[in-house]
């Protein structure tokens, strides 16, 4: 691998400006080589000295960057040590505090947490949170020391490729001097604070157990292939490819099939799973985008760094889940060739994907599918507790795909009361006359109720926000906004009503005057 694409790989997405811009250096040489007078037609000398003067160029740009990453480095340095310190203080304060009310600091029975005062209670949770806040500090340091490693490399290797294309060991003298006596790379602390971090979390957090110390710290290795990542990679090219193909057969079999029955409750049905499976499709590329713009998601979003779902698991899921609902509405299509009644299959569909997403087993993903239940209960629960940045952004997107939730209330509301569960061949209603539709229609009153609960949970975490911060803009502004989702439903489904009462009401007149027009005929 170039070393170009090695450092595009490893750095830290928010730190990008700060490493040596090892593409800009490549460009410049480049141009000078391009850019020389010929010896053939220009004299000796007239070409030293355009070297020398690019020569003189060039070093200054790699003073400038080496002043910058020395800078970066020394802050980076400075600001761990400081919070090393206020970690120190905060563990020696717990652990005092735990020695006094007798309670070992590597507390592992659960069921004890029960016979605890809730001021004991609090000290656990102390410790709990400390070493995940050993865990992320191990991450920042390692991060750093990566920066040291990474620019040194970078500036042995601009520096060689300077020496071999103007043929002058000036870039070697150049690095001796100058990067090789640099702070940033002389400086051995960030070795020494690692191997500290490791030796305080083995005695002091896991009971001098160094295996399960290094299990809670290690981080995997920065930007290396991995073989799982592979793997993912050939079952996201799978599924995508079988989803064309069974979309292409669902798209040739619905043409036909959409002549002789009443579809539009299978569409309902089956529309918000698809939205769904679009919208996780969606974010992986989302999700691909940050990182290739250097937006660190997984610190924003607060996720475990160790252990997060990339770009390429999303598709995975969003693929899988693709070829089942595939599978399913083609069975639904076909029941009658797979004795498989028609009004099941949905039903196996929606059942799969809910039991995959609160499988407690340790699979599939457990760690993020518990992360994302854990979210939105905090999204259904805002007013009890404080708001994050990703409570408010999974509240976002829930309105985003408020179709799915109407939907969703559409099957169910469908299942029970419209559904003629003894017909063999299909989803069809048991009402012949449109009136008697309750799904469709905002008559029993739940519809709309579903259609505002996600500018509720917005709306509701905006006044909480306001709770915490005292500020009335933006909190209060947005409450606002989206409090006008509950009139803008409100008067929809007023009006809806009466329109489809004057519709009944005219329908009746219409008919009974027509029955009067019969008999003064006859």
């Amino acid at each position: 691998m170039k070393f170009a694409e090695h450092l595009s790989s490893h750095i830290t997405p928010e730190w990008r400006k700060q490493y040596l811009q090892y593409e800009a250096f490549k460009e410049m040489l480049y141009a000078a080589q391009d850019q020389a007078p010929s010896v053939e037609v220009t004299d000796e000398d007239t070409v030293k000295r355009y070297y020398a003067k690019f020569e003189e160029r060039f070093f200054q740009t790699c003073e400038k960057e080496l002043l910058k990453i020395n800078t970066f480095y020394s802050e980076k340095l400075a600001e761990a040590q400081r919070r090393f310190a206020t970690l120190q203080n905060e563990l020696q304060s717990s652990l005092d505090a735990h020695r006094e009310s007798n309670v070992p600091p590597g507390l592992r029975k659960r069921k004890t947490m029960f016979h605890l005062s809730q001021e004991e209670r609090c000290k656990h949770h102390n410790i709990k949170d400390l070493k995940l806040a050993f865990s992320e500090f191990y991450l920042s340091l390692i991060l750093l020391q990566n920066y040291q490693n990474l620019n040194f490399t970078g500036f042995r290797k601009i520096l060689k490729k300077h020496d071999k294309i103007l043929d002058t060991p000036r870039g070697a003298d150049w690095r001796v001097a100058h990067v090789e006596v640099a702070p940033f790379y002389t400086c051995k602390k960030i070795t020494q604070l690692i191997s500290e971090t490791e030796t305080l979390v083995t005695t002091e957090l896991e009971g001098g157990d160094r295996q399960k110390a290094m299990k809670r710290l290690r981080v995997p290795p920065l930007g290396a292939a991995q073989p799982a990542l592979a793997w993912t990679t050939f079952r996201v090219g799978l599924y995508c490819g079988l989803f064309i193909i069974l979309a292409i057969a669902f798209v040739l079999s619905g043409a036909v099939f959409i002549r002789y029955e009443n579809v539009w409750p299978l569409v309902r049905i089956y529309r918000g799973g698809f939205l769904l499976i679009q919208f996780l499709f969606l974010l992986g590329i989302n999700t691909y985008g940050w990182r290739q713009a250097g937006v660190n998601h997984v610190l924003i979003f607060e996720i475990n760094p160790r252990n997060n779902l990339s770009h390429q698991h999303l598709f995975e899921i969003a693929g899988f889940l693709g070829v089942l609902w595939c599978i399913s509405i083609l069975s639904c299509l076909y029941s009658e060739y797979t004795y498989l009644p028609m009004q099941i299959n949905p039903l196996i569909l929606y059942g799969f994907m809910v039991l995959f997403l609160i499988n407690p087993f340790k699979t599939c993903y457990y760690k993020s599918r518990f992360w994302l239940l854990k979210l939105l209960f905090r999204v259904f629960t805002a007013p009890f507790h404080r708001v994050e940045f990703a409570d408010f952004w999974l509240a976002d997107q829930l309105n985003s795909l408020v179709f799915v939730l109407m939907d969703l209330e559409y099957l169910i509301c469908f299942y029970i009361f419209e559904l003629q569960w003894s017909h063999s061949k299909g989803l069809l209603p048991k009402f012949k006359d449109p009136d008697d539709y309750v799904c469709h229609s905002y008559s029993y009153g739940l519809r709309a109720i579903i259609q505002c609960l996600p500018a509720w949970f917005r709306f509701i975490q905006c006044l909480r926000r306001y709770r915490d911060t005292k500020r009335a803009f933006p909190h209060l502004v947005n409450a606002g906004k989206y409090s006008t989702t509950f009139f803008v439903v409100t008067f929809a489904a007023l009006y809806a009503t009466h329109r489809g009462q004057t519709d009944s009401c005219y329908s009746t007149y219409i008919h009974i005057r027509t029955q009067a027009r019969a008999e003064l005929t006859i």
